[in-house]
């Protein structure tokens, strides 16, 4: 009995050091090893971005600077004009988003939720964008970068005649601002913070101590 109790203690000893050996020798694997890395990078990459997000200006100069450098590459190549009709397109989507608000009037009813200030004696709401500032900026930079490699592979050199794609994609520009703007007047509200009437507790207070009849 001893005996072969030694030897069933034994055999659990020898199966958890083999299942431990080889836990060890998972967790040192390339694909762990890689996958700690990717982990690290991402959060690396994910803190830079949160530190950015107060740098209004410094962003959108950064971006500035990245469009600048696609657009050499496409004038130096001389190609990759489809590429670049594409991009036009998708930020014209994205500034379609980042003037609009969250909640377009014409779908919903404007008794059932707050709606925007259309008198001067309203009380100042911020106007809610359906994309924000910084996923607008960064999907702007993304856009530009992933163009920018992509000028570098040949398949994405369609011929084309890029004078026709300019014409059409600024008779698209001019269309879609012009609907855009009919519906700020429509429903009137502004796109930007800048100008708006905000509302101040001592002007409260002032018009609440003015006499009444």
């Amino acid at each position: 009995m001893d005996s072969g109790a030694a030897g069933v203690g034994l055999a659990a000893a020898a199966e958890d050091q083999s299942s431990s050996s080889s836990a060890a020798a998972l967790s040192s694997s390339p694909a762990a090893a890689f996958s700690r890395w990717s982990l690290s990078v991402s959060r690396r990459y994910q803190h830079l971005l949160d530190k950015s997000t107060p740098h209004v200006l410094r962003r959108w100069i950064a971006c500035l600077g990245v469009a600048v450098v696609y657009a050499l590459r496409v004038y130096l190549v001389q190609g990759f004009y489809i590429v670049s009709y594409g991009l036009g397109i998708y930020i014209l989507n994205l500034l379609i988003g980042f003037l609009s608000p969250q909640v377009d009037p014409e779908i919903q009813d404007l008794s059932d939720g707050p709606t925007l200030p259309t008198r001067g004696s309203d009380e100042f709401r911020p106007f809610v964008r359906r994309l924000p500032e910084f996923k607008f900026w960064y999907s702007i930079t993304k856009a530009f970068c992933i163009a920018f490699v992509m000028t570098f592979f040949s398949a994405f050199d369609v011929p084309v005649f890029w004078p026709i794609l300019l014409f059409y994609w600024m008779v698209l520009f001019v269309m879609t601002m012009r609907r855009q703007i009919s519906h700020m007047i429509k429903y009137k509200y502004v796109p930007f913070s800048f100008g708006k009437q905000r509302y101040d507790k001592r002007r409260a207070s002032s018009c609440d101590s003015e006499p009444r009849d």
